[in-house]
């Protein structure tokens, strides 16, 4: 896409508000709970959104909105594209600690969740190869 038809797509002012909902990573059931509208009106908003944008997954959808939303061409070199992305990712990352969330804690609690049901299971059957030689 080209600057032209960056400036050239016209949303609604719900359109907007979904495009840039998406664009941060909600889901269509967090942008329907959030909005107090159904997730089948989330779906059709979108689909108007993809049709009028031109975009056909949820990530083309984010990059426009970024770039749109920044004034940041799409037509930038690789270098400048990866800075920008990486300022981006930089921001996430602050806002994800800032908001106290963290990745490493879930797979922590995934593990130890694991290992929980492992010791179970051979706990279980330690009791069971005891009751059998009794």
């Amino acid at each position: 896409m080209g600057g032209s038809v960056m400036n050239a797509v016209k949303l609604t002012k719900r359109e907007a508000e979904i495009a840039e909902l998406l664009a941060w990573g909600a889901t269509k059931k967090d942008v329907a709970n959030r909005l107090f509208v159904s997730e089948r009106t989330v779906e059709n908003h979108t689909r108007n959104i993809y049709e009028k944008t031109g975009v056909t997954k949820i990530n083309e959808l984010s990059a426009w909105w970024f770039c749109t939303t920044f004034n940041i061409s799409f037509d930038l070199s690789p270098l400048k594209r990866s800075a920008i992305a990486t300022c981006l990712l930089l921001l996430v990352l602050f806002q994800m600690v800032m908001n106290g969330e963290s990745i490493i804690r879930a797979s922590r609690s995934a593990r130890t969740i694991r290992t929980t049901r492992v010791a179970r299971r051979r706990s279980e059957i330690e009791d069971a190869t005891f009751y059998m030689n009794i």
